[in-house]
């Protein structure tokens, strides 16, 4: 079986209607928080981030658990919770919430 070629217009045609650029939910840059859980099924429960600014700092091995999300306006806005594991250390004994959610750059992984 060979593969289906399209003609050169076709192709043309097909990326004009594609964005320029792909919308924040689908972007993999560092975000605010609400922008990098919408990203993720359940918005971003189980996930873990931290501030980008983080590594920068010489700050390694620290991340939050996200536990909870209330996102809004399509993960523009919104809150979220979870445990915070400071330099290999779980600092918090319950879920708190997330401060700077929107302030900083976050993203995903441990710093």
């Amino acid at each position: 079986m060979t593969p289906c070629k399209l003609p050169p217009n076709a192709t043309r045609a097909i990326l004009t209607l594609l964005p320029k650029e792909l919308p924040p939910s689908l972007q993999s840059k560092p975000a605010t928080l609400c922008q990098v859980l919408s990203r993720y099924p359940r918005d971003g429960v189980g996930q873990i981030v931290h501030q980008s600014r983080w590594p920068l700092k010489g700050i390694h091995g620290s991340y939050w658990q996200v536990t909870r999300t209330k996102l809004k306006l399509e993960g523009k806005h919104g809150k979220a919770w979870g445990r915070l594991v400071w330099k290999g250390k779980m600092v918090s004994q319950s879920e708190e919430l997330i401060p700077g959610s929107l302030k900083y750059s976050w993203t995903t992984g441990s710093s």
